[in-house]
């Protein structure tokens, strides 16, 4: 054995042949031959049982042949062995970036870092690890080192100038984009790489503020063919000389963008704020000169759409009618089915609404009074009138009339899906879900091969609660092999699928299902935050930087997605009513379950078949999919465990936490919040949840009950919270409610100043329900709702229903047939004997011999 060195620790020293066999290990493991590796590193064990290094190498490669277990364990005993050496330290730290334990991960790295400080393999995996923790201090540390070892390298130079930017110094940026074209050389026309390069330091220099300089630079090596990309060259050019004020040039650069493409809205907007009219701000004094803009645009482009729909939003009194008269009558004459979806933004203004209104009943009657005797207009345009008008008025809250006019377009073309499915909107928003159901059921029979039409007819039936049906029409186009039709879209990250199922169950208060389904949700939101780990990498090495930008930004802003937004909610009201009531937790054995029972029995046995099926997927030979762990085993299919967790509210808390940050003008955000922070004893962050769910609605009905329920809380302590907390709450309490006011008058005052309002009457009757009150006071609060001057939706009527229910009170049937008279279309408020002949007929038809009929694409 050669003499110990002085630098390496005695048992690491490897006799030559041993130390041939390492290197030989770490050469295999780099190829793959993952078999030759565990063999020569059993050479090595054999003599030399306590070597660090070849243990976690060992370690390694049996996690890449799929024992798990073994694997890590000896990665970490290889780690004990050897706390000096970097190559223990980034084995171990490639075992926990493939448990996406990125945090972990990156002090695994840290460390070996101290004993290889120049190592670039760990020096490029800790950079990646940084950007995705957003470590932007810690990454230009790591950048520069790498710079350093390898200059010649272009794409270090953009890491470098990446990092500083990404860490808001685009100073730096610049001069490291500067000296790295300095000494670049050799570079070859139509090189796609130089020319991302070349946009990017020109997007600094814009940002910067530097616009003769990034015009300069834009202009000299668009003309040396530095720069390919001429859609980039041309918005770049028009940026920059609007923001320069050479209003002549930019405003060609800009009409040369419109001609190449007339519909992009966005060059319609910097031409004319370019003219120093910005269309979200418009005054009387340039309204005009706008609209005579776009005018001239669509007389030059007459295909274009985007100025003729700008027009109509610019557009005013005389000029408005005009317009959008040939818009409407042309889109119809055209039969454009989404002409309303385009058209209905403009309704925020009355004025507007009301002249589309007459336009299009005019039209209506001047085709009606001509059918079929005008040859000159197509049949089509009657049709697609009605259409229109029955979206209208649904829109606008009138049922009766647009079914109506949906009955006269059956009348003209009974086979159009179009019409079934809007009726069946019409339905839904008028309470009839089983009708509306039914009304896709009829739509999806007419074109069975149709994903759209099935689709939504899955989607209307999750919203009826026919889960088990819902199944059945998206197992028509969902794999044969699949476990379930769920799991298949669960795999393929539906998200609408995942919401619909979890609010169906959730309604169905099968709130353990309900909880698997949102949790599914969050899983699937991990994994797109985890899919851009790979991008950090691969943006540098194919200089994709200018949409790496983009990305970056998505990423920050990925949890303000709606549907996130609707499971981190409804999971948090469940946790939290669990935490109130337990009991909701417990298995329930009434006869009521027995829905309950079925969709249980159906999880766990879909859970059975899934885990039978991970069984049969061979490893990957990807090196970070291959160190994923496998797929877990469901212990908890029906999401019972999940409901029960003496946790609940560490969950919902974690949940909630990126919401807050991104979505902070969602008040139901800030009321979910706060119902969970003040049950963690978390006061500072429900008080600040209330504070800012009072800035954005003081008056709001959940605020209202909210604010009661701080107050009970504060004076029920035994003793105020240490100072700052007992401060803060304290003086935040009385500012909202003054000590010298009861609960019992604040809530008085509240519903005096809103007894128009349903939900306003619905949060009283809650209050007074906290407060004590008998039942019969909180069922007079609650019937003032059915009153002719309160405005009552369907959705606030169920809730009401909802709580008479929960306060056991012997009136709710008495509500619900009040209701049933009041919405005259509805049919959700019907007596349950009724509701199940409506569900029958919902759902008739035979699936089984369907799905023979139809090309199922797996």
């Amino acid at each position: 054995m050669p003499p110990a060195s002085p630098a390496i620790p005695p048992k690491r020293l490897l006799p030559s042949k041993e130390a041939s066999l390492f290197r030989e290990v770490l050469n295999l493991y780099e190829s793959k031959q993952l078999k030759k590796g565990l063999k020569a590193a059993d050479q090595i064990l054999k003599k030399f049982p306590e070597h660090g290094e070849t243990v976690c190498m060992k370690g390694l490669i049996l996690t890449h042949m799929g024992k798990r277990e073994e694997g890590l364990e000896l990665v970490k005993k290889g780690v004990r062995l050897d706390l000096t050496s970097h190559i223990c330290w980034h084995v171990f730290g490639l075992i926990q970036k493939g448990e996406k334990n990125y945090d972990e991960a990156l002090k695994s790295y840290t460390q070996a870092l101290r004993f290889d400080k120049e190592n670039l393999n760990i020096l490029r995996d800790a950079a990646h690890l940084q950007t995705q923790l957003r470590i932007y201090d810690g990454l230009l540390d790591t950048r520069h080192t790498i710079l350093k070892l390898r200059p010649s390298l272009r794409q270090n130079w953009l890491a470098l100038a990446v990092a500083y930017h990404l860490n808001g110094n685009l100073t730096e940026a610049k001069k490291v984009l500067d000296q790295y074209e300095y000494i670049l050389k050799n570079v070859t026309d139509y090189d796609v790489e130089h020319s991302e390069v070349m946009l990017y330091h020109v997007r600094i220099l814009e940002d910067l503020g530097e616009h003769a300089a990034a015009l300069s630079l834009l202009d000299t090596n668009a003309k040396s063919r530095a720069i390919v990309d001429r859609t980039a060259i041309m918005e770049f050019r028009a940026r920059l000389l609007s923001k320069l004020g050479s209003t002549d040039e930019a405003e060609h650069a800009w009409r040369a963008l419109i001609e190449r493409n007339g519909d992009n809205y966005d060059y319609f907007r910097g031409f004319l704020r370019n003219k120093e009219i910005n269309l979200d701000c418009l005054t009387n004094d340039n309204r005009l000169e706008a609209l005579n803009v776009l005018r001239d645009f669509s007389a030059q482009i007459p295909r274009a759409a985007a100025p003729r729909r700008l027009a109509l939003t610019v557009a005013t009194g005389d000029d408005f009618t005009e317009l959008v008269k040939t818009y409407l009558v042309s889109a119809i004459t055209k039969g454009i089915p989404s002409l309303f979806a385009d058209i209905k933004a403009l309704y925020r203004d009355p004025e507007k609404q009301q002249v589309v209104e007459d336009i299009v009943e005019e039209l209506r009657e001047s085709l009606a009074s001509s059918q079929p005797a005008n040859a000159d207009e197509p049949p089509t345009t009657y049709l697609w009138t009605l259409y229109f008008l029955a979206q209208h008025h649904s829109f606008l809250s009138r049922p009766a009339r647009a079914l109506s006019l949906l009955d006269l377009a059956f009348q003209h073309t009974p086979t159009l899906p179009e019409l079934h499915t809007c009726k069946a909107r019409i339905l839904k928003h008028a309470g009839d879900l089983y009708g509306a159901a039914r009304c896709l059921e009829t739509a999806r029979l007419l074109d069975g091969q149709d994903r759209f039409l099935n689709t939504k007819c899955a989607k209307y039936r999750l919203r009826a609660g026919l889960i088990d049906e819902a199944s059945e029409i998206l197992g028509l186009f969902t794999k044969k092999d699949a476990v379930t039709p769920g799991a298949d879209l669960e795999d393929m990250q539906s998200l609408l699928y995942l919401i619909e199922e979890g609010d169906a169950h959730n309604r169905n208060h099968h709130f353990g299902l309900a909880l698997k389904k949102y949790t599914a949700v969050q899983k699937i939101f991990d994994e797109i935050d985890d899919d851009q780990y790979d991008f950090h990498g691969y943006s540098l090495r194919k200089f994709t930087v200018n949409i790496y930008f983009s990305l970056i930004a998505w990423e920050n802003k990925l949890r303000s997605h709606p549907a996130y937004v609707s499971a981190a909610l409804a999971s948090s009201r469940i946790w939290v009513a669990v935490h109130d009531d337990p009991s909701l937790a417990a298995p329930s054995t009434s006869s009521s379950s027995l829905d309950e029972k079925k969709a249980k029995k159906k999880a766990r046995k879909a859970a059975i078949k899934m885990q039978e099926g991970t069984k049969k997927i061979p490893p990957t030979s990807n090196e970070d999919k291959a160190l994923e762990p496998p797929p877990v085993k469901d212990e908890d299919p029906d999401g019972s465990k999940l409901l029960a967790s003496p946790d609940a509210l560490e969950l919902a808390a974690k949940f909630l936490s990126p919401v807050v940050a991104l979505v902070k003008d969602n008040l139901d955000v800030w009321i979910a919040t706060y119902d969970v922070a003040i049950r963690r004893k978390k006061y500072l962050q429900a008080v600040q949840a209330l504070d800012h769910a009072r800035r954005l609605s003081p008056e709001h009905p959940e605020l209202h009950i909210r604010t009661i329920d701080l107050r009970q809380r504060v004076s029920s302590l035994p003793q105020v919270p240490p100072a700052p907390i007992g401060q803060v709450l304290t003086e935040f309490v009385s500012s909202i409610l003054s000590d010298e006011t009861s609960l019992e008058t604040f809530n008085s005052q509240y519903l005096q100043k809103h007894t128009s309002s349903a939900a306003a009457v619905l949060a009283a009757a809650k209050v007074l329900r906290k407060l004590d009150a008998s039942r019969e006071e909180v069922e007079v609060v609650l019937f003032t709702a059915l009153r002719t001057d309160v405005q009552l939706d369907i959705r606030t009527a169920l809730v009401i229903i909802s709580f008479l229910g929960d306060i056991q009170s012997p009136r709710q049937d008495e509500f619900r047939a009040a209701c049933d008279s009041k919405f005259e279309s509805s049919t959700i408020f019907k007596p349950s004997n009724e509701l199940e002949v409506l569900r029958k007929e919902a759902t008739k038809g035979n699936i089984a011999e369907e799905a023979d009929k139809v090309e199922v694409v797996g």
